[in-house]
C-alpha cells in the first residue's frame, strides 16, 4: 500500500465560522489539499505529533486539546488538559513523548505537562513565569514566552522570549519535568527572539528574531556541565530592497536540513536559505512573495518540490511549485481559503499492524 499524507491546519475561531481545526487530504504529486472535514478546537494556535505520529496536540484557550490520528488521518479527541494560564502559541515534546512544554505569550509562562501512556495530556510538572520589562514599552511591555525546545541531547529547554530579548536555558528533569535556570542568551534590544531550531546534529542552533528580522546562528557545546552557545552569525531575513516595516515570523529546514525557510509579515514573503552542514552558515537565495497576508507558518510536501503557506491576515492557503536548487517559487495553484490560519502540519498517519 502506498503513503498516503493527511494535512492539518489550525486556526482562530474568535471573529469567524470556521470550527478551529481543518483536515486535508494531501496530494502529493500535484501539490494540493482537499477539504475533508474540520473539528472543533476553539482558537488551534499551533499544532503538533507525537515523535510516533500517532498523537496530535493543540494549543486552545483552555491548554492543550490531544487527540488519537487515526489509519486514515481522522482525529479522536481524547482529553483536554489545563496550563493554569493564559493560551499557549508553541508546543514542543520529549522524544519519548512523557513531557509537553507550552509557551505562553500573554502571560510570559512555560508549562510543563506529563503526557500519559494512552496519549492524553496529563497535569502540571512544572511551570515558570518569567519576569522584567520589555525593551520596546507598545509591544515587549512584558514577558512572551514564544516557542521552547529542548537541545538535541534533552539536558537543556531553550525558551525564547521576545518581550525580554532573552533565550533563557533550563535544566530539564526528566524524572519530575521540573525546570531548573542554568543560563541566559542575551539579544540585542528589540530584537524579539520568537521561533527556534536545532540542527539534526545538535551542533547549531537557528533563532529568528521578529522585530529586528533576523536569523542568528549560535553553536551549541552541552558537552560540559554548563551549556556552552556562541553566536556566530546574523543574517536578514528580508531582501536587500525592502526597508518598509516587516516581522519575521516562522522558519523550517527542508531538503534533510539543507535548506532553511522562513516568512516574513510585511513583507508577505517566503525566504529560502542554503545551510552548510559543516559550518552551520547560512547563505540567502532568495526572498520571494508568497501571495497572500501575513504568512504564519510555511509547510513542505513531502516530494519537496511543492509548499503552502498559511496566510493569517488574508485567510487564505498559497500554493507553489518550489525549486530548492535555485531557491525560487512559483504559484500552482488558486488559494485556498481557511479562517485565519496559523500554523499547519502533513502528516503521514501510522498504520495498524
Amino acid at each position: 500500500m502506498s503513503q498516503f499524507y493527511t494535512a492539518y491546519v489550525g486556526s482562530y475561531t474568535d471573529i469567524n465560522t470556521c470550527k478551529g481545526l481543518t483536515i486535508f487530504d494531501v496530494d502529493v504529486e500535484r501539490g494540493d489539499l482537499k477539504k475533508r472535514g474540520e473539528v472543533e478546537v476553539s482558537n488551534a494556535t499551533y499544532l503538533i505529533t507525537s515523535p510516533d505520529r500517532r498523537y496530535l496536540y493543540a494549543a486552545t484557550d483552555k491548554g492543550v486539546a490531544s487527540f488519537r490520528i487515526l489509519p486514515d488521518g481522522n482525529l479522536r479527541r481524547l482529553n483536554t488538559a489545563a496550563i493554569r494560564g493564559m493560551r499557549g502559541c508553541h508546543l514542543s515534546t520529549t522524544a519519548d513523548n512523557r513531557f509537553l512544554f507550552v509557551s505562553g505569550y500573554f502571560d510570559g509562562k512555560i508549562t510543563v505537562l506529563h503526557i500519559n501512556e494512552d496519549g492524553s495530556v496529563g497535569p502540571i510538572a512544572d511551570g515558570i513565569f518569567h519576569k522584567g520589562p520589555g525593551s520596546v514599552a507598545e509591544r515587549n511591555l512584558r514577558p512572551h514566552v514564544r516557542c521552547a525546545v529542548l537541545t538535541p541531547d534533552e539536558k537543556y529547554l531553550c525558551v525564547a522570549d521576545s518581550g525580554i530579548d532573552q533565550i533563557k536555558i533550563y535544566r530539564f528533569h526528566h524524572e519530575t519535568g521540573e525546570l531548573t535556570p542554568v543560563d541566559v542568551i542575551r539579544c540585542r534590544l528589540q530584537a524579539a527572539p520568537c521561533f527556534l531550531l536545532f540542527s539534526p546534529d545538535g551542533k547549531y542552533l537557528y533563532t529568528i528574531k521578529e522585530l529586528s528580522n533576523k536569523i542568528s546562528v549560535y553553536t551549541y557545546d552541552g558537552s560540559g556541565k554548563q551549556p556552552v552557545f556562541e553566536q556566530i552569525q546574523a543574517i536578514s531575513t528580508l531582501g536587500k530592497q525592502f526597508n518598509d516595516y516587516s516581522a519575521a515570523v516562522t522558519m523550517e529546514f527542508a531538503k534533510d536540513s539543507d535548506r532553511l525557510l522562513c516568512t516574513n509579515a510585511g513583507d508577505h514573503s517566503l525566504g529560502i536559505f542554503e545551510r552548510d552542514r559543516e559550518t552551520g552558515l547560512l547563505r540567502q537565495m532568495s526572498v520571494l512573495p508568497i501571495s497572500g497576508k501575513y504568512p504564519t507558518d510555511v509547510c513542505v510536501f513531502p516530494d519537496e518540490k511543492h509548499l503552502f503557506c498559511t496566510n493569517y491576515d488574508s485567510s487564505t492557503l498559497t500554493f507553489f511549485r518550489v525549486d530548492f536548487n535555485t531557491g525560487l517559487i512559483v504559484m500552482s495553484r488558486a488559494p485556498i481559503p481557511v479562517d485565519q490560519p496559523e500554523c499547519a502540519l502533513i502528516v503521514a498517519p501510522m498504520q495498524e499492524e
